[in-house]
């Protein structure tokens, strides 16, 4: 529900704050005071044309800005895109605004946050529907009137069958075709998996490995060297020259004299004690030195089978894998894949019988959807018909065009014919219309605009109100074309529509305005040689006064006869409640 309109510097508005109710919202005034401005800036909030002409002379923006309630009945699905959007701020409460400004550049906003205007317009849809003048009406788009005729149906049990079977099938198609392609395929890929699997498996590599023969092959490579140095190490530590003692003899000499002296010093026995940890540790050091002298080899032949080792890995991890642990899994990886081949045809037959069983279960479900389609739509039809009857279009028909469309990759229906179908069933839908007597049906996308467009959305409106969940509907000069009896009968369908959405209408007639549970009167006043638009909530007082000056002047016999269609509306109001 649309709960505060600001418009700022747009058009002959310089600036309006209204405050907007629940039900039925009147708009009066004289032709030009503003009226249809205020609708075209909330078209562009819900992201409409909105061009630089619109800003209001002398300044360089004009700003617009909407506060919504969020409906409960879209409120999941506006949610997902302001979440996808990252634009989820109070879960309840939903602002948009835009911003025009003089050089052209039009900035659009949700919740603060600058966004595209297809995004607007994407938000929009879920919450105003406007009638009348202007090209945004949900009913003129075709995609739309399944989703309509189904939730008139109220088939959504059986609607949800069907889309679950539907996935179901989809699902297993991507599956079959994926293993119709292996098969294609499967003699070159077992040949090529076989090499792979068998390449891998053949070197029997194992974790690890790769590091170990890098250090083999670097002891291998320098055995010479590393046996030069260790024995260079053992002659300085423990077996001295003839005229150089090691240094084992030397600490040995070292650590007996500091006991002597902690002997008689009590306070350097922790020397004393350090010194002979040395001596542990050079052992050590000797003993790990002598044995990694015995473990060093020089053996050309051993170092020739490291380095081609070192190269299998190697090409392995860059045909493979950058790891051992990679070409491993790319081995295991190409096994499974051939026992998916080799049991392929098994599978594909198993799934081709599942695919017939699935496609015989949807046809069933399809045609059940469709016969309650059929059915509904006839209901639909009456319905429609006898609301133009009310609105004086009583030689209009009404029509609800389903069909199916031919595809040899369809479903095969008893009939022998292959039918498109998709996550919505098998039928096509169009709401069609013949305006006047004589004419053949057309596309709603094709009649006649202004009121009469505006009457025909009204009887949908009405017939289809619970079908419809868009919150705020807009019915902008609905009354074109139309006098105050029929006036009078189009007030009731608004007042009634208005009992489950919130409705806004302009209208030039006393009759339709005096159903409004609130009445906003549109004037436009000079001042300092400037016109401005104003909007004037009105009172039971000055509501009198408004719609006796619609009937001509401000005269006791308007008053008089405006007091009575007040009246009449109030009495018709109530009795129509009681019948709610």
């Amino acid at each position: 529900m649309l709960t505060e309109l600001r418009i700022e510097n747009f058009a002959i508005i310089q600036h309006l704050d209204l405050q907007l109710k629940s039900g039925l919202t009147t708009f009066t005034g004289e032709t030009g005071a503003g009226k249809s401005i205020i609708l075209d800036a909330l078209e562009a909030l819900v992201g409409g044309r909105a061009e630089p002409t619109q800003i209001r002379s002398g300044t360089e923006r004009a700003l617009l800005e909407a506060t919504f309630c969020v409906p409960e009945t879209y409120r999941k699905d506006i949610h997902a895109i302001l979440e996808r959007e990252a634009l989820l701020d109070d879960p309840d409460q939903l602002v948009l605004s835009r911003e025009l400004r003089r050089e052209g550049r039009s900035v659009g906003r949700i919740n603060g946050r600058a966004t595209n205007t297809s995004l607007m317009r994407e938000i929009g849809s879920y919450l105003v529907d406007i009638h009348g003048q202007s090209e945004h009406l949900s009913l003129l788009n075709v995609r739309q009137h399944l989703g309509l005729l189904d939730r008139y149906t109220n088939n959504e049990t059986d609607l949800a069958a069907y889309q679950k079977t539907y996935h179901q099938l989809i699902a297993l198609r991507r599956e079959l075709a994926a293993l119709r392609q292996s098969e294609q395929d499967a003699a070159r890929r077992t040949e090529l998996l076989n090499f792979q699997a068998g390449e891998i498996e053949s070197a029997q590599l194992k974790s690890g490995e790769e590091e170990e023969l890098r250090q083999e092959r670097d002891r291998l490579a320098n055995a010479e060297s590393l046996t030069a140095l260790a024995q260079q190490v053992l002659l300085l530590l423990d077996e001295g020259s003839p005229e150089t003692q090691s240094v084992a003899e030397l600490l040995g000499q070292a650590t007996h004299s500091l006991g002597a002296l902690s002997r008689i010093d009590a306070s350097k026995t922790r020397l004393h004690e350090q010194a002979t940890v040395f001596i542990e540790t050079l052992a050590d050091i000797i003993r790990e030195l002598r044995n990694y002298l015995e473990q060093v080899e020089f053996n050309p032949r051993r170092l020739e089978q490291a380095e081609e080792r070192l190269n299998l890995i190697h090409t392995l991890k860059r045909k493979y894998g950058n790891s051992i642990e990679a070409v491993l899994a790319f081995g295991c990886d190409a096994r499974q894949k051939l026992e998916t081949i080799a049991h392929s045809s098994e599978r594909i037959a198993e799934m081709e019988t599942a695919e017939k069983n699935l496609l015989e279960q949807i046809t069933r479900q399809g045609l059940l959807l469709s016969q309650q389609r059929k059915q509904s739509s006839e209901s639909l039809e009456k319905g429609v018909e006898a609301e133009l009857v009310d609105l004086n279009m009583s030689g209009a028909r009404f029509s609800v065009d389903i069909h199916h469309d031919p595809n040899p990759q369809g479903l095969l229906l008893e009939n022998g014919n292959q039918v498109a179908f998709d996550d919505c069933g098998l039928d096509r839908v169009e709401f069609m219309i013949a305006p006047n007597p004589g004419e053949g049906f057309k596309p709603l996308v094709k009649i006649a605009s202004g009121g009469e467009t505006s009457r025909l959305m009204l009887a949908l409106k009405n017939v289809l109100t619970r079908a419809d969940y868009v919150p705020t509907l807009i019915f902008d000069e609905i009354d074109q074309g139309i006098g105050g009896r029929v006036g009078m009968v189009v007030g009731e369908k608004l007042w009634q529509l208005a009992r489950q959405h919130q409705v806004f209408c302009v209208t030039h007639l006393p009759q339709l305005a005096a159903f409004g549970d609130q009445h906003l009167r549109v004037r436009k006043l000079v001042d300092e040689g400037r016109t401005l638009t104003v909007v004037d909530i009105l009172n039971s007082s000055t509501r009198l006064d408004e719609l006796a000056q619609m009937m001509g002047n401000l005269s006791e016999t308007n008053r008089a006869s405006a007091q009575e269609i007040i009246q009449l509306a109030q009495q018709r109001a109530r009795q129509l409640s009681g019948k709610a």
